[in-house]
């Protein structure tokens, strides 16, 4: 009886992982329109580590940057492949990565309290824009010319700061209820 419920277990488990993968890949085609239009990218990843946990919630982050890759239009704008990947802004889905890697990190050292997942978040966010930045200065640097920081930083963090605020709040207050409701399957 016991292997059946491992089964069910792994497969709710899978199944999770596979839906929070969607579910960034929806967030991605959400473009808010703004000044500077941005996505909800960002909030499903902090939502995917924060509701599934450290684990389940990188794979799911490194699911559907393997869908993208592959071909699946997962990234924003409808956009898939490794050139996605490789072009200006490629480093900053890899930054989603980090972003879970650092989240799961802290959720290691310190456990699942509020205060520990709103400061992995800040401390993902941080390292996305850090490695992402560096990725569009090389990559900008190679096919156009070399480019500033302070206009980097102008171009894809600064306008994104706020709303990536106000993504972060938002799935720091979803993430407690629904791991409730997850853990509760």
């Amino acid at each position: 009886m016991e292997a059946v419920g491992a089964t069910k277990n792994k497969t709710y488990q899978m199944v999770y992982i596979a839906v929070f993968a969607v579910l960034i890949a929806i967030c991605s085609w959400i473009s808010i329109p703004t000044m500077v239009p941005f996505t909800l990218q960002t909030f499903a990843v902090f939502l995917a580590v924060g509701v599934l946990g450290g684990k389940r919630g990188t794979l799911a982050v490194l699911v559907y940057i393997l869908l993208g890759v592959i071909g699946v239009p997962v990234f924003a704008g409808f956009s898939a492949g490794v050139g996605a990947l490789i072009g200006n802004t490629g480093g900053y889905i890899i930054g989603f990565l980090f972003t879970a890697l650092i989240m799961w990190g802290m959720e290691k050292l310190f456990g699942r309290k509020s205060w520990v997942l709103i400061i992995s978040m800040v401390l993902g966010l941080i390292a996305c824009y850090a490695f992402g930045t560096a990725w569009f200065m090389i990559v900008y640097a190679r096919n156009s010319g070399p480019i500033g920081l302070g206009t980097v930083l102008s171009w894809c963090v600064i306008p994104f700061i706020i709303p990536d605020i106000i993504k972060l709040s938002l799935a720091s207050l979803l993430s407690k209820r629904l791991y409730k409701v997850i853990e509760s399957i």
